[in-house]
């Protein structure tokens, strides 16, 4: 709690252990697990290979990587999380992290996760095998208080039948509150595609919710190509944002959520004052061309937003404030990003609680639209 608000973290990350794959992959991939190495100058960060290749080789490379993230961490802020370090991450530090920053209660994503399953030519099997360690260690993680600490699943995209399988598992089994995907699908698919519909009716029938979270260091963007693997800065302007306002046309120009009006869509840390400029863009066009291009809409694109989207914003973006005033706060989660480099742990939320706007809004961005997002008592 801060400021006397109760705050739930809707996107908070972990940092996958070493050993997590030797201990949690199912025997027979185990020869076929990816493999993390510790590479001192990547500070917290391992180089991890799967099938004897980096995720993120077609990607920035790790040099400008170590630029960035190593030397800001290791230079400007590891004191800040050298706490957790010494703990090597385990669920006590997330914990003390959370105590720190005054959260109550973090759904947690991951972080060498991110990128793992951009790999177009994974064998389905393997990424399965993968994703089911990952959410098994995660859920072991969450035991040391499943009040405060929440899952959000890995998914395989490389078969929708696996991805299907896994996320019903995660659901039932593990009690997981969200899938986590990537906003950049792989290469060739495209989130309305019927293809993706086993999986956007299992979520909606669960009551599971979806969170579409980006990362630069790997995905399918051929927009970004012109950039060049070498400049990590210019990819990573766009790649959060870019990313996700094409899967926001995806999910519902596309007509996701005119098909599964109970899916619940979240759109993770990618800033969110683009959200109603981009609302707006997409209603004009749907009243233009609508007819004939998107028959089967019922509604305005902003109205199925509001219906069963939330999109996350972080306590240092000066025009929260102003997005509240353009959209309202139903749709708004806070997150603290922690603990990346980018993140402003520990004083992600005591930014949050500097931004204009009503109590009220306030009261629902930090708790209540991310409670009833997840459907998270409390």
């Amino acid at each position: 709690m801060k400021n006397g608000f109760k705050i739930i973290d809707s996107d908070m990350h972990i940092m996958e252990p070493l050993d997590l794959w030797e201990k949690y992959i199912d025997p027979r991939y185990k020869e076929r697990a990816p493999r993390p190495l510790r590479v001192p100058t990547r500070g917290d960060l391992n180089l991890l290979m799967v099938d004897g290749k980096e995720p993120r080789q077609n990607s920035p490379t790790l040099a400008h990587d170590v630029r960035m993230i190593s030397g800001k961490r290791n230079s400007t802020r590891g004191d800040v999380i050298d706490f957790a370090r010494k703990q090597n991450f385990n669920a006590k530090s997330q914990l003390e992290a959370m105590d720190i920053e005054g959260i109550d209660v973090a759904v947690l994503f991951p972080t060498a996760c991110l990128h793992i399953m951009t790999m177009p030519d994974m064998d389905p099997l393997l990424a399965e095998a993968i994703c089911r360690a990952y959410n098994d260690w995660l859920h072991d993680f969450c035991q040391e208080n499943p009040k405060r600490l929440y899952g959000a699943a890995l998914l395989p995209p490389h078969d929708v039948s696996l991805a299907v399988r896994e996320a019903k598992r995660a659901r039932e089994k593990l009690g997981f509150v969200s899938a986590f995907l990537r906003a950049t699908p792989l290469p060739g698919q495209t989130w309305f595609s019927v293809y993706w519909e086993p999986l956007w009716a299992q979520l909606e029938e669960t009551g599971m919710t979806v969170g579409f979270h980006e990362c630069t260091n790997s995905g399918h963007y051929p927009h970004l190509e012109r950039f060049g693997m070498g400049n990590r800065l210019l990819r990573h302007i766009c790649t959060h944002v870019t990313g996700q306002m094409v899967t926001m046309v995806d999910m519902i120009v596309g007509g996701v959520l005119e098909r599964f009006p109970q899916l619940k869509v979240g759109f993770l840390e990618c800033n969110c004052g683009w959200a109603p400029s981009w609302l707006q863009r997409m209603d004009r066009h749907w009243s233009q061309l609508g007819k004939n291009d998107a028959p089967l809409l019922t509604m305005k694109p902003s109205e199925y937003f509001k219906r069963q989207c939330v999109i996350g914003c972080e306590g240092d973006e000066a025009d929260v404030g102003f997005v509240v005033q353009q959209i309202g706060a139903d749709n708004l989660v806070f997150s603290s990003d922690y603990p990346h480099s980018d993140s402003d742990f520990p004083k992600a939320t005591q930014e949050f609680m500097h931004q204009e706007m009503p109590t009220d809004s306030r009261r629902k961005i930090l708790w209540d639209n991310c409670a009833k997002f997840y459907g998270i008592e409390g």
